[in-house]
C-alpha cells in the first residue's frame, strides 16, 4: 500500500472499508439468526437482551480495545500479533508463546470464516419467492455454488488482487450503505427498540436465560473481525481505520436494530427455524432480494480475500522471525506487501472446502465458530499488557483496570465458546499443527544455537589468504559465500572453517561472510560492508525488518553491484581466458545442513523437538525463494 493512503483521506477511508472491515462487516448475515436459534423461545427479552449484548460487545471489545487502544501498538505503522510481539519481546522470553498461540489460532480462523460468510450469502437465495424451493440451505446446489466460489477465490490468489482490489472499497461502501439503510427503514417501524442500548437488558438476559452460555457464544460472532482489523493496520493507517469505524459501526447497529424490530413485529409463537432476519427486512423481495444476495456474496468474497491476504502476511512474518520453515513466497504484483504463498493458499483452500462439505449450512458452522478467535484475543491482551506497561509506561492502576476489563469480557467469551469444542474437533488437527510447527521451529532454533562454537576470525586470515593463493589446489569458486550467525564481525562459526578446509579444501579468490539481523521495525533495509582482508575476506551485515523477505541472493547481488559501482570491488574473473574478455567471475553459496547427532545428550523433550524440527525441515522447507542455512 502506498504511504499516502496511510494518511487520513477520503481515498484512504474508502480503501479501508474494502480491506479492514469485510469480516466484521458481514457478520449481520448470521449473528442475529444464530441468536434466535440458540435462544429457542423468541420473545422481547431475548431480542432486547441480544441487541444489548451486541452493542456493548462492539463498544467494549471492538471500539475500546482494538480501535482506541490496540491500534496504538503500531510498529512503524504495522500491526498484527507479530508486530506487537516485536515491540515487547525484550521484556520476557516467554512472550513468544502467546505470540505463537495467537498467530496459530488466527490462522486457523482462515478455514471457517470464508465458508461461513459465503454460505450465509448464498443461502439468501432461499428468500427469493421464485427460488425458495430450489435453494434450500444445505442442499447440493448451494453447497456446489459455495465450493465453486471457494476454489475460484483461491485459484486467483496467484495472480494477485491488483485489478479487482480497486473495487473492494466501493463494493463495501455499497454494502454498508445497504445494510444501514435497510435496517434504518425497519427500525423506523419500531423505534422503541433503541431501549436495547441499555446494558440492563443484556445483563438480565445473561443472568436469567437458561441458555445464556450459548447466547454469549453467538454474541461473540459480532466482533470476530476485530483481531484481523489490527493485523491490517499497516495497509491503511490508524486514522483511516478509526474514522471509518464510526460509519461502519453505525451501519452495523442499524442492521441489528432493524432485524430486532422486525422480529418483535412478528406474531407471537412464530417459528423462526431457518429464518434469517437479515434477508427478511429486505423490502420487496421480488425485486430487491437477488441484488441484495449478489451484493452480500461480493462482500463475503471481499471479506474472505482480506483474511486470506492476512494469512499470507502472517506466515511471511513468521518466516522472517524464525517461527516458520522457509517456504516459497511469491510476489504477484508490484504492490508493496502483496504476497502469495502457494502452500498456505492450497492448505486454506482444502480446509475451506472440507468445512463446507462437513457442516453444509451456515447455521451449523456458527455452532463451531469463535473458539479460535477468543484464544487469539486473549493472547493479544497478554502482549498488550506489556505494551501498555513497559512501552507506553501507563500507570499500573490504569493498566490493571484495562487488563481486568479485557480479561473479564474475553474469558467470558472463551468459556461460552469452549462448549463448542466437541462440535469443532474437525479443526483441532489444523490448529494444533500450526501451533506445533511454530513452537518446534522456535524452540529447535534455541537448542541449535547452544551448539554453535565461534572462533576468532582474525586468526584464520593467514590460512584463508594462503589457501586463496595456493595454485596446487583446484579453485572451488571465484566468489565463495557463507551465511554466518556470528553477531560479532571478529568471529566466525567453527563449522564454517571446517567446511572450507576439510576433505576437499574450498579455494576461492574472495571469501564472503553474510550475517542477517532481523529488526523490530517491519521494513528496515540496511547493510554495512567490512573488508576484513581487502579483496580476500569480506563481511556483509544486513539489518532487515521482520516483514522483509530475506532473499539473500538478491540482497547480496545488490551489495556487490553497489561496491562495483563505487570502485571498491573487482569481480572480473581471474582466469586468463575469461579475464581477457571481461567475463564476470563465478559466485557460489555454501549451505551447511544440520543433522541430529545421537552423540549429543538431550533430554526427552529436546530430542523430540529436534527430531520434529528436522522432519519438518526435510519435508517443508523450500529454498527456491530464499537462500538460507
Amino acid at each position: 500500500m502506498t504511504p499516502h493512503l496511510k494518511k487520513l483521506s477520503a481515498a484512504g477511508a474508502l480503501i479501508t472499508l474494502g480491506i479492514i472491515f469485510g469480516d466484521i462487516g458481514t457478520s449481520p448475515l448470521y449473528v442475529f439468526q444464530t441468536l434466535l436459534f440458540e435462544g429457542r423461545v423468541v420473545n422481547e427479552a431475548l431480542v432486547l437482551g441480544s441487541i444489548s449484548c451486541i452493542f456493548w460487545t462492539l463498544t467494549l471489545q471492538t471500539t475500546f480495545k482494538y480501535i482506541f487502544i490496540t491500534l496504538q501498538a503500531d510498529n512503524r505503522g504495522e500491526g498484527g500479533i507479530f508486530s506487537l510481539y516485536a515491540l515487547v519481546r525484550r521484556y520476557g522470553k516467554w512472550l513468544a508463546i502467546p505470540a505463537i498461540i495467537g498467530a496459530g489460532t488466527l490462522l486457523a480462523d482462515g478455514i471457517i470464516t470464508p465458508p461461513i460468510s459465503v454460505t450465509s450469502a448464498i443461502e439468501g437465495l432461499s428468500n427469493v419467492p421464485a427460488l425458495a424451493s430450489t435453494f434450500v440451505p444445505g442442499n447440493a446446489l448451494i453447497l456446489g455454488i459455495v465450493i465453486g466460489i471457494m476454489i475460484l477465490l483461491f485459484f486467483f490468489q496467484q495472480f494477485g488482487t491488483k485489478v479487482v482490489g480497486s473495487a473492494f472499497g466501493p463494493v463495501m461502501l455499497l454494502w454498508f450503505l445497504m445494510i444501514g439503510v435497510v435496517g434504518a427503514l425497519q427500525f423506523a417501524h419500531n423505534p422503541s427498540i433503541i431501549r436495547a442500548f441499555n446494558p440492563y437488558y443484556g445483563i438480565k438476559l445473561l443472568i436469567v436465560h437458561p441458555r445464556a452460555i450459548y447466547l454469549l457464544g453467538a454474541v461473540f460472532l459480532c466482533t470476530t473481525g476485530a483481531e484481523a482489523l489490527y493485523s491490517d493496520l499497516g495497509h491503511c493507517g490508524r486514522k483511516n481505520i478509526q474514522v471509518s469505524w464510526i460509519f461502519v459501526k453505525v451501519a452495523l447497529l442499524f442492521s441489528y436494530l432493524g432485524q430486532g424490530a422486525w422480529v418483535l413485529m412478528q406474531p407471537a409463537g412464530k417459528d423462526f427455524t431457518n429464518v434469517n432476519p437479515f434477508y427478511q427486512i429486505v423490502p420487496n423481495p421480488h425485486i430487491f432480494m437477488i441484488p441484495a444476495v449478489a451484493l452480500a456474496t461480493l462482500a463475503t468474497i471481499i471479506a474472505s480475500q482480506a483474511l486470506i491476504s492476512g494469512s499470507f502476511t502472517l506466515i511471511s512474518e513468521a518466516v522472517s522471525m524464525n517461527f516458520w520453515p522457509r517456504i516459497t513466497i511469491k510476489y504477484p504484483s508490484n504492490i508493496r506487501g502483496q504476497i502469495y504463498i502457494p502452500s498456505i493458499n492450497w492448505l486454506l483452500c482444502f480446509g475451506c472446502v472440507a468445512v463446507s462439505i462437513y457442516f453444509r449450512t451456515s447455521e451449523h458452522m456458527t455452532a463451531a465458530y469463535g473458539f479460535s478467535i477468543t484464544i487469539a484475543m486473549l493472547m493479544t491482551t497478554i502482549l498488550m499488557y506489556y505494551f501498555m506497561r513497559y512501552v507506553k509506561h501507563w500507570p499500573v492502576w490504569l493498566v490493571t483496570i484495562i487488563l481486568c476489563l479485557f480479561l473479564t469480557v474475553e474469558f467470558s467469551f472463551f468459556v461460552a465458546n469452549a462448549i463448542k469444542l466437541l462440535k469443532r474437533l474437525f479443526f483441532l488437527v489444523f490448529e494444533f499443527g500450526l501451533i506445533f510447527t511454530m513452537y518446534i521451529w522456535f524452540k529447535a532454533r534455541k537448542i541449535n544455537n547452544r551448539f554453535l562454537n565461534f572462533i576468532d576470525l582474525k586468526e584464520q586470515i593467514p590460512f584463508l589468504t594462503a589457501l586463496s593463493a595456493d595454485q596446487s589446489i583446484a579453485k572451488y569458486s571465484s566468489q565463495l559465500i557463507y551465511l554466518t550467525k556470528a553477531n560479532n564481525s571478529k568471529q566466525i562459526e567453527e563449522k564454517i572453517m571446517y567446511s572450507i578446509r576439510s576433505r576437499s579444501p574450498k579455494r576461492a579468490d574472495t571469501y564472503w561472510f553474510i550475517h542477517i539481523d532481523t529488526t523490530d521495525e517491519p521494513y528496515t533495509m540496511e547493510y554495512t560492508v567490512e573488508q576484513i582482508e581487502p579483496g580476500k575476506i569480506i563481511r556483509i551485515d544486513f539489518r532487515l525488518g521482520f516483514r522483509i523477505q530475506p532473499r539473500v541472493n538478491v540482497l547480496y547481488r545488490r551489495v556487490v553491484e553497489d561496491m562495483v559501482a563505487r570502485g571498491e570491488l573487482d569481480i572480473i574473473s581471474k582466469y586468463d581466458s575469461l579475464h581477457k574478455f571481461k567475463i564476470v567471475s563465478d559466485f557460489r553459496f555454501v549451505i551447511i545442513e544440520k543433522f541430529l547427532s545421537y552423540n549429543n545428550l538431550f533430554s526427552i523433550s529436546e530430542g523430540f523437538i529436534l527430531n520434529s524440527y528436522f522432519t519438518i525441515k526435510k519435508t517443508g522447507t523450500n529454498r527456491s525463494q530464499s537462500i538460507w542455512p
